[in-house]
């Protein structure tokens, strides 16, 4: 399954957790951090819950909950989702823990969730300058799923101002995207806060794409088409690795390393994005299933 979009919801809105499915994105995330109020906390997890195990609750999607930051904090979300003897019927998929500044962030939880015989993928959310420089590390720990890119909060820990441009953030989307490559996660880019910029958003998924991210945040169900949009490959994009990756079977039987197609010079370095966009349409489901 792929990761391109991955939308945010409260998770003390019941009703909008019930409906995130809908929106068509790849991962829905049930927020317990951000986007709940300190004082509805309690009510957050129960809700979460109680979507989680209902039968009726069985969406087509990756479902992900976002825990809190803290140790504690992350001990009564946990406590709450997993208080019953019936938490292998909840269905969620992976876990994202936000403000992961080390390695032992992913540890802490890992051993959280093993005290419930719980292990899920995580997604690790760098969100300050600690996280960032230790990006390469959070990937290496084998829990560590993808990587999530936070601008906002690395802003606001660095003194930063934000910009359109985005060029007081690109190091640190720069790094993270290289650390998860280097360790096989998926990358997600930071999000687009003004949801009713529709251009915006459309041109910051394209540098998303161009930087070499898997997916994109979405904090509304209006960002999630443009974004499924941005990364999945063009008709033509499609037609082009599907044309190379048939010549390289052929070149592979006689034993050529580098050939040519449609007066191209075709070798490792091409044929690599030719397997980068079929990965992608498969993801999207746009890659035909007799073809390899």
């Amino acid at each position: 399954m792929g990761r391109r979009s991955v939308m945010f919801t409260p998770g003390d809105r019941p009703e909008m957790l019930r409906k995130s499915p809908t929106a068509g994105a790849d991962v829905i995330v049930f927020d317990l951090e951000d986007a709940v109020a300190p004082g509805r906390k309690a009510d957050a997890r129960e809700t979460v819950r109680a979507v989680l195990a209902d039968p009726a609750f069985d969406p087509d999607c990756e479902v992900c909950v976002r825990v809190n930051a803290t140790e504690s904090a992350v001990t009564a979300d946990l406590e709450a989702l997993f208080q019953t003897a019936e938490h292998d019927e909840l269905r969620f998929d992976s876990v994202m823990l936000p403000k992961v500044d080390s390695p032992g962030d992913i540890e802490g939880l890992v051993d959280e969730l093993a005290r419930y015989d719980v292990s899920l993928p995580v997604f690790a959310l760098l969100e300050s300058a600690a996280g960032v420089l230790a990006a390469p590390a959070i990937a290496a720990v084998p829990a560590t799923d993808a990587l999530v890119f936070g601008a906002e909060d690395l802003s606001a820990d660095l003194g930063a101002t934000r910009t359109a441009e985005g060029t007081e953030v690109l190091y640190a989307r720069e790094r993270i995207v290289l650390a998860a490559g280097a360790h096989d996660c998926t990358a997600i880019d930071t999000l687009v806060t003004d949801f009713g910029d529709d251009a915006q958003l459309r041109k910051d998924s394209a540098f998303s794409v161009q930087l070499g991210y898997d997916g994109k945040l979405a904090i509304h169900p209006t960002q999630v088409e443009p974004i499924n949009e941005a990364f999945t490959p063009t008709d033509e994009d499609r037609e082009w690795a599907r044309t190379v990756l048939e010549a390289k079977r052929s070149a592979d039987a006689e034993e050529r390393g580098v050939f040519e197609v449609d007066g191209e010079m075709i070798d490792a370095p091409l044929i690599a994005q030719a397997e980068r966009i079929r990965s992608r349409a498969v993801a999207a489901e746009q890659w035909p299933a007799n073809r390899q």
